[in-house]
């Protein structure tokens, strides 16, 4: 039981790692983006063009993979836990996951192809930018703040 749920954990993680690596939304249509990397108007139409294309599908994907995490986590929360069938959904729900990256590396792919190869490695450096940020500030800790109790009321 407690390497199924170590097991489901690490999926999501993985997951959530994988998510982090590709660019965040419509990212060619922040201002500070369009500035930084000296987008044209002609560009913006194309990468929105990219995007629409890729849309369905990437929903679609991104449908099969939270259906299948569902199921997954049914599975394992079963009183009597039936192996068959949770390393079946695991193996569906790796797949899933696989056709949602190949999709969402499609669309990177054509988007890369709209820009030069300076904006590209202008656009690497701004991804790379927070992970950078993050690793090298250490984590501070905080302070629990008070919450009044009952009745009382902050002045």
């Amino acid at each position: 039981m407690k390497t199924l749920m170590l097991a489901a954990a690490l999926v999501l993680a993985a997951a959530l790692a994988h998510a982090q690596q590709l660019p965040p939304g419509k990212w060619w249509q922040r201002p500070e983006i369009i500035r930084q990397l000296q987008l044209t108007n002609d560009q913006q139409d194309q990468l929105d063009e990219v995007f629409r294309n890729a849309a369905n599908g990437l929903i679609d994907a991104k449908g099969e993979v939270e259906k299948l995490q569902i199921a997954l986590r049914g599975e394992i929360d079963r009183p009597q836990i039936q192996r068959a069938n949770v390393l079946r959904i695991a193996s569906q729900l790796g797949a899933a996951r696989g056709r949602l990256f190949e999709r969402e590396i499609a669309m990177l792919l054509d988007m890369r192809g709209v820009l030069t190869d300076e904006q590209w490695n202008r656009m690497r450096a701004v991804l790379d930018r927070p992970r950078d940020l993050m690793q090298q500030q250490p984590q501070r800790q905080r302070p629990m703040q008070q919450r009044p109790r009952g009745n009382v009321r902050p002045q």
